[in-house]
């Protein structure tokens, strides 16, 4: 895939995972009184992960533009797996209750975590 499509879909991403968690927040805080308390909790708890990690993939994405690095565009990958592996299958779990899904939150927590840690392997460009 060239740099300018990864970017380009990277920003779409990022842009429409931000609209989601307000308008998925929103929904949850008026509309989603028929789901139980434990529902509402891991759909809470999914929300706030996606919210604050679209916020991390937003700022490596500036960085990124500013100096781009292959090392970067990985933590980008990362990021955007994490997210959809994590949040996403929490969401689709609890709404559809196809438990299977399940298996894939932990994968997605790993990507995450991985994400984070590739930020320390970045090299300052002067």
């Amino acid at each position: 895939m060239k740099d300018c499509s990864i970017k380009g879909a990277i920003k779409y991403f990022i842009a429409s995972s931000g609209a989601f968690c307000v308008l998925f927040g929103a929904w949850l805080s008026h509309g989603a009184a028929f789901l139980n308390t434990g529902q509402q909790q891991s759909l809470i708890t999914a929300l706030n992960y996606q919210f604050i990690h679209t916020l991390a993939l937003l700022s490596v994405y500036v960085w990124y533009n500013l100096a781009p690095q292959k090392s970067l565009k990985i933590t980008l990958l990362l990021f955007t797996a994490g997210i959809l592996l994590f949040c996403g299958s929490i969401y689709l779990k609890t709404l559809t209750e196809f438990s299977m899904l399940g298996k894939l939150a932990p994968i997605g927590g790993m990507t995450l975590a991985v994400a984070w840690i590739s930020l320390v392997f970045q090299r300052q460009k002067s």
